[in-house]
């Protein structure tokens, strides 16, 4: 998300823009055994359910003309069409529109659905880039924290079971910067090297203390959130997602990520110096 990691793709939640596929549907777990016990299993179901009571409330509030036709976009065909039925509504019922906004942009990243790229286009569309940018990135904080604190209570089972490799990878990175961590988050949160969705599920698994995660995640979305929001305002000549992040627009942010691991490596060098 804020704004983009689900590209073969975007970092999506953003989401941010991602490099590869790494949804938990894209991959096959080694075990065919379903890693939730009843408990977690449970507790999975009843905080989806309270969050889809929360937006079928929410849904029921908005005028029949505006609901008729609501589905989540997965096209920039469907974002087109949405944009063009909440432009009105957008306006007139501006409070209304960003509740459900809001509940529909951190629903989606709690619980890992693709699409909150387009969500993130939207608000650039509808609201131009500052007010834009704030929404998103509020969004895509508030999901990813949301997301960490549900993979606290459940998610270590889910994480091992369809990364093994990387969660292994990635609690040896951490364990390597625990002194400069802000910094390494920082970075994994600008460039695509590890997906959005990956990190917000791993992250309390491997001991990332929450205030690091949650400045983390609020400062380092805002390159790929800009890049999103900016683009939604010229939304009609979008051909493709994944014509926002070309070889110049990924050059940038992996300058600006190495800028935020510049202090960690001068540390390093002055240490063995």
């Amino acid at each position: 998300m804020a704004a983009a990691r689900n590209l073969t793709a975007v970092k999506d939640e953003e989401s941010g823009m991602e490099l590869e596929d790494d949804s938990p549907t894209s991959k096959k777990p080694k075990s065919e055994k379903f890693p939730l016990n009843s408990w977690q299993f449970a507790v999975a179901v009843a905080v989806f359910l309270l969050f889809s009571t929360g937006l079928f409330c929410i849904y029921l509030t908005m005028p029949a003309t505006t609901s008729a036709n609501l589905k989540l976009p997965r096209t920039l065909s469907d974002l087109r069409i949405l944009k063009d039925q909440f432009s009105t509504y957008a306006n007139e019922h501006p409070a209304q529109f960003i509740i459900g906004y809001c509940s529909t942009y951190i629903f989606m990243q709690t619980f890992m659905i693709p699409g909150t790229i387009f969500m993130s286009l939207l608000a650039g569309a509808l609201f131009g880039v500052i007010k834009g940018i704030m929404l998103v990135v509020f969004n895509a904080t508030a999901g990813a924290s949301s997301c960490f604190f549900l993979s606290k209570l459940i998610g270590r089972p889910i994480v091992t079971w369809l990364w093994p490799e990387k969660l292994r990878f990635f609690q040896a990175e951490i364990a390597k910067r625990r002194d400069k961590l802000l910094n390494y988050m920082l970075f994994l949160r600008i460039t695509p090297t590890l997906p959005n969705l990956f990190i917000n599920l791993a992250s309390p698994i491997v001991d990332v203390p929450f205030h690091i995660f949650f400045f983390a995640t609020l400062i380092g979305l805002i390159p790929a959130s800009y890049i999103t929001v900016r683009a939604g305002l010229a939304l009609g000549d979008l051909k493709s997602v994944k014509d926002l992040y070309d070889f110049k627009t990924l050059s940038v942010l992996f300058l600006i990520g190495f800028v935020s691991i510049l202090p960690t490596i001068l540390k390093r060098k002055r240490v063995y110096e």
